[in-house]
């Protein structure tokens, strides 16, 4: 079974190691020991990167443990209506932020046009 070294995780996920245990501290991730050693599943190195995934997209790591906790149990219906529900109002709200920055980009790229034809006048 592959396993990994915080430091390597580290590296790979251009991260500190300190960001880690602070996402093990939170419930986030959960390494097994061999002494003060912490090693990595593979699981884990999924979810780190589901973790930086959801922050990218705005999750809250409250967000993002319900989902890991919703996920990692028996998924009853009831589980999974509130799974689809956090995931109905995050893609709400990302659509919005992707609607918004269509309108700035938009606005942007008339400025900069604006800018260019005042510049060859």
């Amino acid at each position: 079974m592959e396993t990994f070294k915080i430091s390597e995780l580290a590296k790979e996920f251009d991260i500190t190691t300190r960001s880690i245990r602070f996402y093990e501290d939170m419930g986030l991730l959960a390494p097994t020991r061999n002494g003060t050693t912490r090693i990595y599943q593979r699981r884990d190195k999924i979810r780190l990167k589901l973790i930086l995934r959801g922050k990218r997209l705005g999750f809250s790591l409250a967000e993002i443990r319900e989902l890991f906790e919703l996920y990692d149990t028996d998924q009853s219906d009831n589980q999974l209506n509130q799974m689809l529900i956090i995931i109905d109002e995050k893609q709400a709200v990302l659509q919005q932020q992707l609607n918004d920055i269509n309108v700035v980009m938009n606005e942007l790229t008339a400025a900069r046009q604006r800018c260019l034809q005042a510049m060859n006048k």
